[in-house]
């Protein structure tokens, strides 16, 4: 009888070794590319949330404040400086009862444009709001 030799050696081969850290590279490289488009939008969404509060509260003054010209056009900075935009607003009557005088009630309507700088891009949405007010 002839009797083989068997090599029984723990361990890996060079190349299951190499696919392995294929394999790994593979998934590290998508994990941090997924992570890094999370931290981008991240980014992005704070800066539009900070604008819509930045909006909100502009809105709120201008519906406060009845002295507002009407068919003008009024805008300013934010004063919030961390973030580089400004707003745009103009107040017009949007409805108004037929024979309407002076101290007459009508409803104003708010436009309010909102923007900022997203680096090198301009960024925007509009706000409306309506008050009742007199002539």
């Amino acid at each position: 009888m002839i009797r083989r030799r068997t090599n029984r050696r723990a361990g890996f081969t060079l190349l299951e070794v190499m696919v392995a850290t294929l394999i790994m590279s593979i998934a590290v490289v998508t994990l941090l590319s997924g992570l890094a488009a999370s931290t981008r939008n991240a980014a992005k969404l704070a800066a539009y949330d900070r604008s819509a509060t930045l909006a909100k509260q502009k809105m709120d003054e201008l519906l406060l404040d009845l002295r507002l010209p009407r068919e003008q056009t009024i805008e300013g900075p934010w004063a919030d400086t961390r973030q580089p935009g400004g707003w745009r607003a103009r107040v017009t009557v949007f409805d108004a009862p037929p024979g309407v005088g002076p101290g007459s009630r009508v409803l104003d309507r708010i436009q309010l444009e909102v923007w900022w700088m997203e680096g090198v891009v301009r960024k925007s949405f509009t706000l409306e709001g309506y008050r009742t007010a007199r002539l």
